[in-house]
């Protein structure tokens, strides 16, 4: 194929990078990333929650991993800070008794002290301060996080100048983090797993919709570098990265030292 043919067909998936919730399925088959976490986040959360806490997801996307837990409706509450997302929450999450806050300020939450029993966080914003403010004594936060590594390697392909975006979000880093602020750390974990690309139209749509990780990047910017890796494909049948996950349960004490 054309150098004119594949950047036809890359502007197509640029063109319709976008998503619904948090809905990777446009690339289903052609990419894959480690899925074989040493941790479990569902079952994290369903180990620490039960139907009489008082529960909130803080950045919760689409709310459809809230809404499969299943969780007394009177007892969950939500938040959400990406426009479309939130018109989708109010959609789906207010006729239910859900109690939906808007909030793209994760130092800023629009609930009052001690409000909550648990709360739990998939790769969204967090302040450690904050969540013990929002927790009653004994509380539980959970969080499962994309970390500061994660496809960097992917980036440097194709934005080699480009610095990472988030510094600090490690295990290490955080944990500290938590300590600092007053929590009790019941669990903690941090992995590298790879991310693979069968095609380049699978990479181009997955870069324009991680924006943040691949800050400026079109097809018509980095073309001769995405015909390099269009060389790779052919050669290897694949591109591969690495994806950087951590995994954090705090605990507030239930007694203040």
């Amino acid at each position: 194929m054309n150098r004119d043919a594949l950047k036809e067909i890359w502007k197509r998936e640029e063109d319709i990078a976008h998503i619904h919730g948090w809905d990777f399925s446009h690339i289903d088959g052609r990419y894959e990333e480690g899925s074989d976490l040493p941790w479990d986040y569902d079952a994290v959360v369903r180990r620490f929650l039960k139907p009489d806490m008082k529960l909130l997801d803080y950045d919760t996307g689409g709310g459809e991993y809230l809404l499969s837990l299943n969780h007394p409706h009177e007892n969950t509450a939500a938040t959400e800070g990406y426009p479309p997302n939130v018109e989708l929450c109010r959609e789906k999450l207010i006729p239910l008794g859900i109690d939906l806050r808007e909030c793209s300020d994760s130092s800023r939450i629009p609930f009052p002290d001690q409000s909550f029993d648990m709360v739990i966080n998939r790769h969204g914003d967090f302040t450690p301060g904050e969540l013990y403010r929002l927790l009653k004594p004994g509380g539980v936060f959970v969080t499962q996080q994309v970390g500061d590594e994660n496809d960097r390697d992917l980036v440097r392909l194709v934005l080699p100048e480009m610095k990472a975006p988030f510094p600090g979000l490690n295990l290490p880093t955080q944990r500290r983090a938590f300590e600092e602020a007053g929590f009790r750390i019941l669990m903690a974990d941090e992995a590298f797993r790879p991310i693979r690309f069968f095609d380049i139209g699978a990479f181009v749509w997955f870069a324009r919709i991680i924006e943040w990780e691949f800050t400026g990047f079109s097809v018509d910017r980095c073309f001769d570098r995405l015909l390099r890796l269009q060389e790779m494909i052919e050669a290897n049948g694949m591109i591969e990265g690495t994806t950087h996950r951590y995994l954090i349960v705090a605990e507030k004490p239930r007694c203040e030292a």
